[in-house]
């Protein structure tokens, strides 16, 4: 609950800090306003409860407790959702990485993926005429004005094209571009939340990074191209699905894909654990095989963006905050998972983390000190058999990243190029351990690592197999590189 706990009064703190200085722009004072209104009423919620948490006991008190949390998840999912922009993304995070967070709560916060308050139709089409030259009745054979989903940026409705294609359209919430750059110069603000969502980070890297993901995300056009890469390196894969992009009906502020079906992440909880494992081997292969063969990186893998079939067919959606990395900067991932999963030297993994600029040299710690620290991350993979990912291992995930009592602590930081993978660090262990999900991990891992190419190791291994085996050759070796907005 820590992230939650704490959300209102960092953001109190820095509006705090914001308000007194030269008078800023009308919109980030606002936004200002709100975060305070949103701690305020926090502080007077826990403030009014004291008295009965102070003479409850037992299950009463626990019980006291959960209605709080839920009331305060409530609050933060309404302000937040309706706030969008920096704001909702990190509520997004808090939703399915938070440790200790009950069911009611985690439920509650998982509004901020896929359900907050939408636009107004006619906002909605004032944003598709200026961007498309028509109005949706006119652009569109058919349009639905209700909103299928809305989140951080825009919403998403149904549609059918002029010629007959059933298409989902995203468009973005008008203003958005300025409320965004008014959260990220509320520099305060974010530096206190991301000390508390990630604290063993460089908070000064991870707010540049934030800044250049975050702004490419507002241009549509680069989503689209994000997209269409991902979608031509997965075609005709046996559980994987991108929805392809309609390009004449895509502009910067809006983006028609074709139309997918599919259950959300709620409901495949509900069905039974070999089609949530499945599911679970699907979104590791995606994760994994997009990283080492495509080295394109989604930093946005919150339970929202995924659509659940049966079988372990999965449709990913939302490539506004794609990573693309050089070989440069791949090579230090591989070289930390070869050394600690496949050679078993400490060594070595000590000075690939050196290398990478993950942990200080010559730093006053024993190698057995940091491998004990660090290859948490690595426990799902490092030996070979069935494995389950329960809740419980998520969450020490979570616990160790945040623990900044450890003495190795002091001596890490994540570098700029590779912050964002913590958000896949975290959001997919999350996720992974909702699910309870059980596979070899370390043996489908070996089938994506490019230092090792083993075998397949699983049904869904060997339908890829077969799949890469029918690809041209420059689909199988040498997929697509990063694509540019266009």
């Amino acid at each position: 609950m820590k992230l939650i706990r704490l959300l209102g009064a960092a953001m109190a703190g820095a509006a705090t800090l914001v308000l007194p200085r030269r008078r800023p722009g009308r919109l980030r004072l606002d936004r200002g306003r709100a975060a305070l209104r949103l701690a305020a009423r926090g502080g007077v919620r826990y403030a009014a409860s004291t008295p009965r948490l102070f003479t409850a006991a037992g299950e009463q008190r626990q019980q006291l407790r959960e209605d709080l949390a839920l009331q305060t998840a409530e609050d933060v999912a309404g302000t937040l959702g309706a706030m969008k922009g920096v704001m909702m993304k990190i509520g997004q995070m808090a939703s399915y990485v938070d440790d200790g967070l009950s069911p009611a709560v985690r439920h509650t916060l998982a509004r901020l993926q896929d359900s907050v308050p939408p636009m107004s139709p006619r906002l909605a089409a004032a944003v598709v005429e200026e961007e498309l030259g028509a109005p949706p009745e006119r652009a569109f054979a058919r349009w639905d004005p209700r909103p299928i989903a809305a989140a951080s940026i825009g919403q998403v409705h149904r549609a059918v094209t002029l010629d007959g294609r059933a298409v989902a359209v995203k468009v973005q919430y008008p203003g958005i571009a300025e409320t965004i750059a008014a959260d990220l110069r509320n520099v305060a603000l974010l530096r206190r939340l991301l000390r508390i969502a990630a604290p063993a980070q460089d908070v000064d890297a991870l707010l540049s990074e934030l800044r250049d993901r975050v702004g490419e995300e507002l241009d549509y056009r680069r989503e689209a191209a994000s997209q269409r890469l991902l979608a031509a390196c997965y075609d005709g894969h046996p559980t994987i699905h991108i929805p392809q992009v309609i390009g004449e009906l895509s502009t910067r502020r809006v983006l028609t894909s074709e139309l997918s079906g599919g259950v959300r992440f709620a409901e495949l909880a509900s069905w039974p654990q070999h089609e949530r494992d499945l599911a679970a081997e699907t979104i590791y292969r995606f994760v994994f095989r997009s990283l080492y063969e495509v080295r394109a990186f989604n930093g946005d893998p919150h339970p929202g963006n995924y659509l659940f079939h049966r079988g372990g067919r999965v449709t990913f959606l939302d490539f506004g905050l794609v990573k693309h990395f050089t070989p440069a900067e791949l090579q230090p991932l591989m070289d930390m998972a070869r050394t600690i999963c496949v050679e078993h030297d400490p060594e070595a993994f000590r000075a690939s983390l050196e290398d990478a600029g993950f942990l200080r040299p010559g730093a006053p710690l024993a190698t057995q000190e940091v491998v004990e620290h660090l290859a948490v991350f690595y426990d799902t993979i490092r030996e070979p058999g069935p494995l389950t990912i329960t809740s419980d291992y998520a969450s020490a995930v979570v616990r160790r990243f945040f623990d900044l009592r450890c003495p190795v602590a002091g001596y890490i930081s994540v570098p700029r190029s590779y912050v964002i993978l913590q958000r896949i660090n975290l959001g997919l262990f999350a996720i992974l351990g909702e699910l309870s999900a059980t596979a070899d991990w370390r043996a489908i891992s070996e089938e994506i690592w490019p230092f090792v190419r083993g075998p397949a190791a699983t049904p869904m291994g060997e339908a890829e197999a077969a799949w890469r085996a029918r690809r041209p050759a420059r689909g199988r070796d040498t997929w697509p590189w990063a694509p540019t907005a266009g």
